[in-house]
């Protein structure tokens, strides 16, 4: 009688940071049998910005790791314009995708909390530990072992880095990185007090000469609202605007309605600012038993509107490469590593250094060149080509990707 094989022991997993990332990458480590901890630098995991947008591959993955994902968001159709409102290009999704994700099957518009609130739900009791301050990282062939600043330690078979652009884990396997510069900024706002028409299940990404001005639905806890954001050249070692609000404002101005109004209706306290910036590409994300995850494998700018769903995309991906596997067997992890960044490497190069390009073509071409560059936009499918019809492509294959 032929024995029945057992089942590989439950392995011990550690992920460095509670951010989407983090979570994603422990709910699906979960999934996959192991005991997983979550080690949190912050007293609280957090959310580090307000306006948000996903596109259907993340959300798939959410719900597929346990997160629930009933009315998240506004889903909504996607046009690029200039600022007088002239069409230059739509986000065309597949009609099948449109009937799961909603209209458009693009972007859904979110606040960063709900997201965090609802991931946090859906981690197992203990599994998240605050107020965790890492200092230093070793490896050897049997396991990965943490130091605390605290003088505590903890040893897993497999560690994921998901502690942001200042990764430790990041410098701990490949040395410190500069960061690039992308030498724009953000300001970003939210309201729920609109009494004015406004396109519904619309987002616009708009572009003046040299500002980009833009905005989406969102759903917040039911309630129905707006996003907006307005973003610019700036020397980042600048002082900021001693009145973001009223700097913002002054941006939407050059666009036509709704966004002026938009701005107009936000309070102070709803709005942020973010300056731009990555820092490049890692040509291997995994050494041993150490991994990454999120922006401490590929920081993006928000000019793809996809910094978090990678992150999320990440961190799927990694919990379902574990599964069945020893993970006290130092060739078979180390060997899975690899496996699962090879193609999210692909996937996360190309997204990053798109929306570097797009930052860069915006916002950097030169003065005498502007002209001609907004006549392309306007009177050539270019636009269509460059992020209409790839956007679309890029949705496709990664919700196949995506399954159970």
């Amino acid at each position: 009688m032929t024995p029945t094989p057992s089942s590989p022991p439950r392995g011990r997993v550690a992920v460095l940071g509670g951010g989407p990332a983090g979570m994603a990458a422990a709910l699906s480590a979960h999934q996959a049998g192991h005991e997983v901890v979550i080690f949190e630098r912050y007293r609280e995991a957090r959310p580090a910005g307000n306006v948000l947008n996903l596109w259907p591959p993340p959300l798939k993955a959410l719900k597929l790791i346990g997160v629930d994902t009933e009315d998240l968001g506004s889903p909504c159709l996607s046009e690029f314009r200039n600022n007088r409102g002239k069409v230059r290009a739509r986000v065309k999704v597949d009609p099948e995708i449109e009937k799961i994700y909603g209209r458009g099957g693009g972007f859904v518009g979110l606040l960063r909390p709900e997201l965090y609130e609802r991931m946090l739900a859906a981690l197992p009791s203990g599994m998240l530990r605050t107020d965790q301050n890492v200092d230093r990282i070793e490896q050897d062939d049997r396991a990965v072992t943490l130091h605390f600043a605290d003088g505590s330690t903890f040893e897993a078979d497999v560690l994921i880095g998901a502690d942001g652009i200042n990764s430790l884990v990041r410098t701990t396997l490949w040395g410190d990185t500069p960061i690039r510069e992308h030498r724009l900024h953000a300001i970003a706002g939210f309201t729920f007090d609109v009494d004015f028409p406004v396109e519904a299940e619309l987002s616009v990404i708009g572009h003046s000469r040299r500002v980009q001005g833009s905005y989406t639905p969102i759903r917040y806890k039911g309630r129905d609202g707006w996003q907006w954001w307005v973003l610019e050249a700036v020397d980042p070692q600048a002082t900021p605007p001693p009145d973001l609000l009223a700097h913002a404002r002054a941006l939407a101005g050059e666009f036509i309605s709704p966004l002026p109004e938009l701005a107009a209706t936000t309070t102070p306290d709803n709005v942020q600012r973010w300056v731009l910036r990555d820092r490049g590409y890692l040509k291997q994300w995994s050494k041993g038993r150490i991994t990454l995850v999120g922006d401490a494998a590929h920081a993006t700018s928000p000019y793809a509107a996809y910094g978090a769903g990678m992150a999320i995309e990440d961190g799927y991906f990694v919990g379902r490469a574990l599964r069945g596997l020893d993970l006290t067997d130092q060739n078979a992890v180390e060997a899975t590593l690899l496996t699962y960044e090879a193609p999210r490497r692909k996937h996360t190069t190309f997204q990053v250094r798109l929306a570097y390009m797009n930052g860069q073509m915006f916002h950097h071409t030169p003065r005498l060149l502007q002209p001609v560059r907004d006549f392309v936009f306007d009177h050539t499918p270019f636009l269509q080509k460059v992020v209409g019809d790839t956007s679309p492509a890029e949705i496709n294959r990664q919700l196949s990707l995506i399954n159970d």
